[in-house]
């Protein structure tokens, strides 16, 4: 179903999905660097890894003296700063474990950069940067993580095999709170770039995410089962999801982020496992996204047993370009992330309050809108305002829509009924 003239309904969904987020901007923003740059403050110990015996020759694994490094910073009673001078530093698998004891937050400052050790045996887990049960982190420092993915990714088979191994991510922050990750370059990761797993009140910003397109699995930015998470002013240029938001989250802002090349920007896939929670208040505002394989997607597994249903909702879509976009706007109930002999029955994920605004560019496919909602609990109360999606090629675009109800206000190219 599709209704025209609904504007005050639609500004009565903006402003709930705002207010979620105005009150963990004010907390995300504690550590957004306020006092906290390359110089330290007088009454700030610094622990240089220089002086614990890290060679910056590219070669050698820096591991025992990283980690004694960090003891001595993590344990010091008083402001700490754990530095990463220039220079090049071979590290394998790594845990910048917390509690720490002294005066929030921890520093970390990269202006060197990290090379992963291109050796999986030595990566018992899928991490290797692990920022674990610390309260008050920053990170900055302009330098670089290089996971070395190229001499590793043909190990990475999980579209194929299910019960592969994950490669590691580069960056994990899991159990983390009040934390501002800033000006770091990711190259080349084994597995995700960057994860943000059981975390809250993080804010990420000016990050450049780099990998191939056609490198595996490569994820910009994963979040799982956190809270107020802000990302923003960043570029990502990699093989799979720039942004991917899994079950758990709430509160997650995304604003000002260069996407492409990539899969676009991604909620779930929900619905896999036994154990998810709902996921709501998602904002992404402002974002250009260039030549990617998906635009704006959201995509929940087929119905599977002893899966809790969860709920996905709030969420809001506005002011994004699309350029040259293979599939801009997508939600697919009907996922099975590539698996073979996937059982089609209806999903149970509950998708609503979803708002679409302003979405403007060209679409590479000539069906620029998907909406394959779930039979059996259909998607319910989807907003599509100024939408203006041309063909890349030529002709017009075309939209398709099953069991979803949906409202139309404004431009609405390509039309979209249900």
């Amino acid at each position: 179903m599709a209704t025209t003239g609904r504007a005050n309904l639609i500004a009565f969904l903006l402003l709930g999905v705002a207010s979620a987020s105005i009150e963990a901007a004010g907390k995300i923003g504690l550590y957004d660097g306020d006092g906290i740059g390359l110089i330290p403050a007088k009454d700030e110990k610094v622990f240089n890894i220089l002086s614990y015996g890290a060679k910056p020759d590219g070669k050698t694994d820096n591991v025992e003296n990283f980690m004694d490094a960090w003891r001595a910073a993590c344990d010091h009673s008083g402001k700490a700063r754990l530095l990463i001078p220039a220079g090049v530093f071979s590290l394998s698998a790594i845990v910048f474990g917390g509690p720490c004891k002294g005066i929030s937050p921890m520093v970390v400052q990269i202006s060197g950069v990290l090379k992963a050790v291109p050796d999986v045996s030595m990566y018992p887990s899928p991490e290797w940067l692990l920022f674990e049960d610390i309260k008050g982190l920053v990170v900055l420092g302009g330098g670089a993580v290089d996971g070395q993915g190229q001499l590793m990714w043909s190990m990475n088979d999980c579209k194929k095999n299910p019960s592969c191994a994950r490669l590691p991510s580069s960056i994990v922050l899991n159990r983390v709170a009040d934390a501002s990750v800033r000006r770091i370059t990711s190259l080349n990761p084994m597995g995700f770039h960057f994860f943000v797993s059981q975390s809250k009140n993080v804010r990420m910003q000016r990050l450049k995410i780099i990998a191939p397109e056609t490198s595996p699995n490569t994820d910009g930015i994963h979040i799982s089962s956190s809270d107020s998470v802000r990302i923003a002013r960043s570029r990502i240029e990699t093989g799979d999801d720039c942004i991917g938001i899994l079950q758990g989250s709430t509160r997650i802002t995304i604003n000002r982020i260069t996407c492409g090349p990539g899969h676009g920007i991604s909620i779930g896939s929900l619905g896999k496992r036994e154990d998810e929670e709902d996921v709501s208040g998602i904002q992404v505002k402002n974002c250009t996204l260039r030549g990617t394989e998906n635009g704006l997607r959201i995509k929940t597994w087929p119905f599977k047993p002893n899966v809790i249903p969860i709920r996905a909702s709030g969420f809001l879509f506005q002011n994004i370009d699309l350029d040259n976009v293979k599939n801009p706007i997508v939600i697919d109930q009907e996922y099975c992330g590539g698996s073979k002999g996937c059982k089609m029955q209806p999903s149970q994920i509950r998708l609503s309050n979803i708002i679409f605004d302003n979405i403007v560019g060209t679409s590479v496919t000539p069906q620029a809108i998907n909406l394959r909602c779930s039979s059996a609990v259909p998607c319910q109360n989807v907003h599509f305002h100024n939408i203006n999606l041309s063909s890349a090629k030529g002709g017009p675009t075309t939209a398709a829509c099953t069991n979803a109800k949906i409202y139309t206000n404004g431009l609405q190219n390509p039309p979209l009924r249900c």
